[in-house]
């Protein structure tokens, strides 16, 4: 079973994105902030990693450059969410795919899908 970690400070997108994803088959984990996304990333390695851009404490940026730093990580798939427009998020920040909220649900899962059969 492919493990998902959710990584969005919104309750309602995590129990959303629990509800739709677990129902497809995946073992969903959730943190609610980059600090909190880390932790579990070294307590349980996913498959794949779902992270919201704007979060308190940790955003989703420090997050992804802080895994793209280190060597266990650099080649964990990474969707980025987020309100913004793609190309108002940093160049240094380069996620595996991105995703402009709202999406629709069939979008996340061809995502999530690309990302996981590569």
């Amino acid at each position: 079973m492919k493990i998902l970690l959710v990584v969005d400070d919104e309750v309602g997108i995590t129990d959303a994105l629990t509800d739709l994803l677990s129902e497809e088959g995946y073992l969903v984990l959730v943190a609610r902030n980059g600090k909190d996304g880390l932790k579990r990333i070294a307590e349980k390695r996913p498959d794949l990693v779902l992270l919201d851009y704007m979060m308190p404490v940790m955003d989703g940026r420090e997050m992804l450059l802080a895994l793209r730093a280190d060597p266990a990580y650099q080649d964990l798939p990474v969707l980025l969410m987020s309100a913004m427009p793609r190309s108002s998020i940093p160049p240094d920040c380069k996620p595996s795919a991105f995703l402009r909220k709202p999406f629709e649900l069939d979008q996340l899962l061809m995502e999530v899908g690309r990302l996981l059969a590569g």
